[in-house]
């Protein structure tokens, strides 16, 4: 109560200026000029258009060009949160939810919540990575792959599925695959340091297994 009231003290003693000012701007030039009132022009300055918010496009073009790591990542973590947002509010709150349960380890209320997600929009890219994520943090390998192809099938480009890809084909061994997955990652997010460095040990091991 006392903060609204302190409020309201700072705001009421500009409402006399206001009024004044608005009597002023309601006086014609004629009655202006006659109180001695000197017009000055008033230049008019453009309003700047609002700056469009960069679409997928734009950022994986931006993420395919930039050299530098950490920049790349800032625009990589753009395009995975522009990926996992809806234009449903009801989407998002669900997404919410079941990323709220999975970190609590309530597994079965975290699937639930992204399955409704999924039924109310069976194209929206961010659900099913979302849960391909949540299986393979339960290691249900084989949903988490089927909802990385159902991913990737919606956006080819999704990094962030073709890289859990790669590493579930590492850990069941299949390194052959794994490291062509790793190099369409890398077409997409070259800068990416660590990806480099899996890309070349891999290498190093399939070429020693072939000698």
């Amino acid at each position: 109560m006392r903060r609204f009231s302190l409020r309201l003290a700072l705001t009421l003693p500009l409402l006399p200026a206001l009024l004044l000012a608005g009597a002023v701007a309601a006086q014609s030039p004629e009655e202006l000029d006659g109180a001695g009132a000197t017009q000055t022009p008033v230049e008019r300055i453009p309003l700047k258009e609002p700056v469009k918010p960069k679409t997928v496009d734009d950022l994986l073009a931006e993420l395919k060009r930039e050299r530098n790591p950490q920049a790349a990542r800032q625009i990589a973590n753009t395009a995975m949160a522009t990926w996992s947002e809806s234009s449903s509010p009801t989407i998002n709150l669900l997404m919410q939810w079941s990323a709220k349960a999975a970190a609590e380890k309530r597994n079965a209320a975290a699937l639930d919540f992204i399955d409704r997600a999924i039924i109310l929009d069976p194209k929206f890219v961010g659900a099913w990575n979302q849960r391909a994520t949540l299986h393979f943090t339960m290691g249900n390998y084989k949903k988490s792959v089927s909802d990385i192809e159902r991913v990737l099938e919606l956006e080819p480009r999704h990094f962030g599925a073709i890289a859990g890809l790669a590493g579930i084909l590492t850990e069941r061994g299949s390194k052959d695959a794994a490291l062509k997955a790793w190099g369409r990652y890398l077409e997409i997010f070259p800068a990416d340091r660590e990806a480099q460095e899996i890309v070349s040990k891999l290498s190093e091991e399939l070429a020693g297994q072939k000698t």
